[in-house]
């Protein structure tokens, strides 16, 4: 048989490791996994900090990472920085008639409702050239960070150049760069701003903006396909250990489920056993006769027992 692998220097895992990674069913869980078998740290690796996060909280779980903190990666190289563009770039630019960059411009000062400065029209000028976002998408992302600002700080408020821009980079880091890819991320990011509010309720938490860490765990485990009772047992079992709220740990419960395929209050509960017997047809005993509280109180402290013992095990 042909050698499929490259040559060179092997490494290697046992047989439980290698079950363990495909249990987590992660690409980023795995790539990390041989990162840290080949370097022993994440120097070199250029990921984000919420990508790096992610990977390093599922190997945790199935104990193939340290619990210590890594020596943080190396920041993402960008491939090529902004251009300064001058004014006389931008003069050439609105001058030339076969570009449909000065038609963008005067739709971009309609919609903003407001005639844009020079330090405007270099930042609208850079998503157009330096990111070569097509005029159609820069539309979008106008109207997109237009409703957030009305959102956010009230109706007629109107976004910066400058916040634009901003989040410009963000969508073409994410390869939203065609009209097909911009409805679609709106169409999630529309989604996942209701899906934010929903979770901050179930979370007891008062209406706030959230921070970019929230969202980030929010946006995961919607993409688990979590539904509101699984968040929301989720959440008591964290504040009966921790004594309130601690994002990280209801991530970790949550990520145990979501591999275990748990991904509703009904499914995570299944495996409980009510120690109540069970009359004939199905139904349960009835109340018990005050001679009989102190039994029951018993029954339901070892079943406290239990749940405590099932959790710690879940933890482990």
């Amino acid at each position: 048989m042909a050698q499929g692998f490259l040559p060179g220097q092997v490494l290697a895992m046992t047989a439980q490791t290698a079950d363990r990674l495909i249990k987590l069913d992660s690409g980023d869980a795995a790539l990390l996994y041989l990162q840290l078998l080949r370097h022993d740290g994440v120097t070199g690796l250029r990921w984000p900090e919420d990508r790096l996060q992610g990977a390093l909280e599922q190997l945790r779980s199935q104990g193939l990472a340290p619990s210590q903190p890594l020596t943080a990666p190396e920041p993402p190289v960008q491939e090529a920085p902004p251009p300064e563009y001058s004014t006389e770039d931008i003069t050439q630019a609105l001058a030339d008639g076969a570009s449909t960059f000065p038609v963008l411009v005067g739709e971009v000062e309609r919609r903003l409702g407001k005639r844009l400065s020079v330090s405007d029209l270099k930042s609208l000028y850079t998503l157009y050239d330096h990111l070569a976002l097509p005029a159609e998408v820069i539309l979008m992302l106008v109207g997109w960070c237009s409703e957030e600002t009305e959102r956010k700080y009230g109706s007629g408020r109107r976004p910066f150049l400058s916040q634009i821009k901003r989040e410009g980079f963000a969508w073409a880091r994410r390869g939203v760069d065609t009209m097909e890819r911009a409805e679609e991320h709106v169409k999630k990011l529309t989604r996942l701003r209701g899906r934010e509010t929903e979770v901050l309720r179930l979370l007891d938490i008062s209406p706030r903006p959230l921070v970019e860490r929230e969202k980030t765990y929010i946006a995961a485990w919607d993409d688990m396909g979590f539904d509101n009772d699984a968040l929301r047992l989720a959440y008591e079992r964290t504040v009966l250990k921790k004594q309130s709220m601690d994002w990280g740990y209801m991530n970790g419960i949550l990520r145990r489920w979501h591999e275990k395929g748990l991904h509703t209050a009904a499914a995570v509960q299944a495996g409980d056993r009510d120690p109540r017997p069970i009359q004939a047809g199905g139904g349960r005993r009835p109340p018990a006769p005050p001679a009989a509280q102190g039994q029951r109180g018993r029954e339901d402290l070892e079943r406290m027992r239990r749940l405590m013992e099932q959790m710690k095990q879940e933890e482990e």
